[in-house]
């Protein structure tokens, strides 16, 4: 019986290449989750795993950990004998020291990484073969949880320990069973950078610098008073605390540890911070400004912020939450102080991999550092890192404090010299921002197109929902019957499975589940897991899913998509940025601005959005897939009977096109009531085709929540920053259209320009620019011209009566003089 799992995912693959579609089966397609074959995605792989038991693909507990490595991983399901030695080896080449337990599970040390995503790795008996083989996530430390990491007390008291009122005792605490040990070191370890910025000999790297406890209880918490070391360590301004057994040697690399974050080391700076700490941050931050002034700038190619609070969060595939300023968690805005909000661009630069930060005050508007300390700044690092990561400025994490965070610490926290870090990293403002557009699938299902055309499309099948030639993307989705409560099946159908790919990325696919609320989400085939992480990295695309019901993906292009599972069905919203225009087919439309090609069928036909609701079934399902272009897995029975070998498009499956509302009905009265405003007509028909209150409802909430997206991404105008004029004061720090901002002078000065300007439809301030001058300014003025031609005026006297005095003597001696005009030369 064992067996049968094997042949069935084998003879599915054999029927896959069988019927021409090779090239998709290979790409992760053949579908199935097979305990020792797990990792592997494609019918090759399967075929070459699973005959002969040569290689199995490992199934771990925890499947994630902190790239800085240290986690002890459990291999679930193989056996292993109590005298093996086990060898990790990670990426071919980072090899750690594995062990057995008592019972037979095989373990792993994860390594020091320095990148985030899935990291191949094999396990080896005798350190020669390495016949088994798994996967493992390394994580960037603000995206994992908390219990899987060495949280520091009071981290704000970490930063700042040594600064004037500074000191006293510093605590961390951690998981202690995540430790395999009954007795402990606390380590600390410094972070650098070196080498040429942007060359090939630009190197990260961590040192060891001294044990701050020794052989202490596994208890779960330490503290100590910060002693003075005997080491120089001014190198390192940057560190993490570590924690790993008492058996492992002083600076031991890939051993069972947990780590903190990346923090400032304050607390063992030399004497110079200690004396006179605003001195020594003030030397540092004239250093980093001569360095940054050196290497190339990255400004212009970083995107522009969104002019909003509510854009930043609506537009979900270009920016997220910035861990460290999220108004969902109370708005702990350490770097940004007046800040409710902050988000991150999600891609970094495509040059310079930079990263783009944006922070919004209460108001919901921008602030910018031109106006106060917590205002968004751009970043040389990105936060997240970026592919192919490894490399400075592509250490996730590590390389924005090098280059963001440790002298933002020296410019204007450990001094009052915030001007030098502002002119490197400057607040983006949003004049040449553009919102994305937005298209949905919601209900049973309904349909809103890019440019805002509605129709309902109730096919049962597999269909294309956007493609994009021109950036090589890819949205499937899949419908289904729903059925009544009773079991009987309606003759409306419902999303229930949206696979997506760009370019080469990995594919991606998110379903429904038996479990009310929930959605499974694959990677080319093999679940993810975000029981440890809400987000992944992956392949060319990111996922975050914070709850069961939400998942958005991210694509370098700046699409996002948003799945929703609401009372028993999908919705998706797609968002796309303006660089898609005309660039885009399929069931949510041609995304032109022009609401009536929106129906273009496969074959380049129009169907005119006012046609019956026939014609639209039938272009509907011109849009059906084939199976070599399919990204759906397959791994039920239903699902082949149903999708793979039966049409793409069920022919035989007829919807409800309409409802009847029969003043007879108990149900229409309530959804009359319940139906209403937006999204009014598919409430209708989604109550009383499927006789579900519930789902009329969450048809109802899911077309409004679109309309509040839509309205969320309305253009804003934009007039730019405007500054205070010197020895004067400007009131106003909103900068959009219909925005005034005032100004003033201070005594002894008058105002000479325009005292209040509003920011114009065109995105032209009104008015002219404001200077401050002194009262007395323009007699200062005349008295040095005036100055000026006294002094010319008595040279030419001077000049003319020495000529006059010269001409005078040489007559009376009896010369003949004759005259030469002179010219005088001032």
């Amino acid at each position: 019986m064992k067996l049968l799992p094997f042949i069935f995912i084998i003879l599915i693959c054999w029927i896959q290449l069988l019927t021409h579609t090779a090239a998709q089966s290979c790409e992760g397609r053949c579908g199935g989750k097979l305990a020792e074959c797990s990792c592997h995605s494609t019918c090759e792989s399967l075929l070459s795993c699973c005959p002969d038991f040569k290689q199995f693909c490992l199934e771990i507990s925890p499947h994630s950990g902190s790239l800085l490595g240290g986690t002890d991983f459990r291999i679930l399901n193989v056996v292993f004998n109590l005298s093996s030695v086990l060898t990790c080896r990670f990426k071919s080449e980072i090899v750690t020291q594995g062990y057995v337990d008592g019972d037979g599970v095989g373990h792993c040390i994860s390594p020091m990484l320095f990148e985030s995503g899935w990291i191949p790795f094999e396990v080896s008996t005798d350190g020669v073969n390495y016949n088994r083989a798994g996967r493992w996530l390394s994580v960037h430390h603000s995206k994992l949880s908390a219990v899987f990491k060495l949280l520091l007390v009071n981290g704000t008291h970490w930063q700042y320990y040594g600064t004037p009122g500074v000191g006293g005792i510093l605590l961390m605490v951690w998981n202690a069973s995540l430790i395999n040990a009954e007795r402990v070191n606390i380590e600390l370890w410094g972070y650098e950078e070196t080498g040429e910025p942007y060359s090939d000999h630009w190197r990260s790297d961590w040192t060891y610098l001294y044990t701050v406890g020794k052989d202490v209880p596994n208890n779960g918490a330490f503290s100590f008073t910060p002693k003075p070391s005997e080491k120089p360590l001014a190198n390192w301004d940057i560190g993490s605390m570590r924690v790993s057994p008492s058996t492992t040697s002083d600076g031991a690399r890939n051993v069972n540890a947990l780590w903190s974050g990346a923090h400032a080391l304050a607390y063992h700076l030399e004497e110079a911070f200690r004396g006179d700490s605003a001195g020594w941050a003030l030397e540092k931050c004239v250093l980093w400004d001569k360095e940054e002034k050196r290497i190339p700038s990255f400004l212009p190619e970083i995107t522009d912020c969104p002019c909003t609070l509510t854009q930043a969060r609506a537009d979900t595939g270009r920016f997220h939450t910035d861990y460290g300023c999220d108004i969902e968690k109370g708005s702990v805005c350490t770097y940004h102080p007046g800040a409710v909000h902050c988000v991150r661009a999600i891609q970094a630069s495509p040059m310079y991999a930079a990263g783009q930060q944006c922070c919004y005050d209460s108001t919901g508007a921008q602030v910018l550092t031109g106006d106060s300390l917590g205002g968004s700044t751009p970043d040389r690092g990105h936060d997240w890192g970026a592919p192919p990561y490894q490399k400075p400025p592509r250490v996730p994490g590590l390389s924005h404090w090098k280059y963001d965070v440790i002298t933002f610490y020296y410019c204007c926290l450990w001094s009052d010299n915030c001007d030098y870090y502002f002119s490197h990293r400057p607040s983006s403002d949003c004049r040449t921002y553009q919102a994305p557009k937005a298209a949905s699938v919601i209900g049973d299902p309904h349909f809103i197109t890019f440019d805002g055309t509605t129709y309902t499309f109730n096919g049962k099948g597999e269909y294309v929902l956007l493609q994009s030639a021109a950036y090589n993307l890819t949205v499937q989705g899949r419908t289904e019957p729903m059925t009544s409560e009773n079991g009987s099946v309606i003759m409306a159908t419902r999303l229930c499975s949206v696979a997506m790919r760009e370019k080469d990325s990995d594919v991606i696919e998110v379903r429904l589940t038996d479990r009310p609320g929930h959605l499974q989400v694959l990677m080319n085939q093999q679940e993810l897991s975000f029981s440890e992480q809400n987000w992944i990295d992956l392949k060319g695309v990111f996922v975050f899913s914070a709850v069961p019901q939400n998942v958005t993906v991210m694509f370098p292009s700046g699409a996002g998509m948003e799945v929703r599972s609401r009372g028993g069905v999908m919705t998706l919203t797609v968002l796309l940025p303006l660089e898609f225009n005309s660039q885009t087919l399929g069931l949510l439309g041609k995304m032109n601005d022009d609401p009536e090609d929106d129906l273009t069928s496969s074959d380049g036909s129009v169907v005119q959005p006012s046609a019956s609701t026939q014609d639209i079934f039938a272009f509907g399902a011109g849009w059906a897939i084939t199976n070599q272009s399919s990204l759906f897995t397959y791994d039920r029975l239903h699902l082949l009977n149903e999708y793979y070998f039966a049409p793409k498009h069920d022919p035989s499956f007829i919807p409800n096109f309409s409802v009847t509302e029969d003043p007879a009905d108990p149900l229409l009265e309530p959804t009359l009531r319940m139906c209403s405003g937006i999204g009014a007509q598919f409430c209708k028909y989604d109550t009383l085709s499927t006789r579900s209150l519930e789902l009329g409802n969450s048809t109802l909430l899911a077309h409004r929540s679109h309309a509040a997206t839509m309205q969320d991404l309305q253009p804003v105008v934009s007039c730019g920053w405007l500054k205070p004029p010197n020895h004067g004061q400007k009131e106003g720090t909103l900068y959009l259209e219909e925005a005034k901002v005032s100004f003033s002078c201070n005594k002894g000065y008058r105002l000479h320009g325009s005292q209040e300007r509003v920011c114009q439809a065109d995105g032209r301030w009104s008015g002219d620019e404001t200077h401050c001058v002194t009262d007395d300014i323009l007699g200062i003025v005349l008295g040095s011209v005036g100055a000026i031609l006294a002094l010319v005026i008595m040279v030419v006297a001077i000049v003319l009566y020495t000529k006059k005095q010269k001409r005078e003597r040489m007559k009376d001696k009896g010369d003949t003089v004759v005259y030469q005009p002179h010219t005088v030369n001032l």
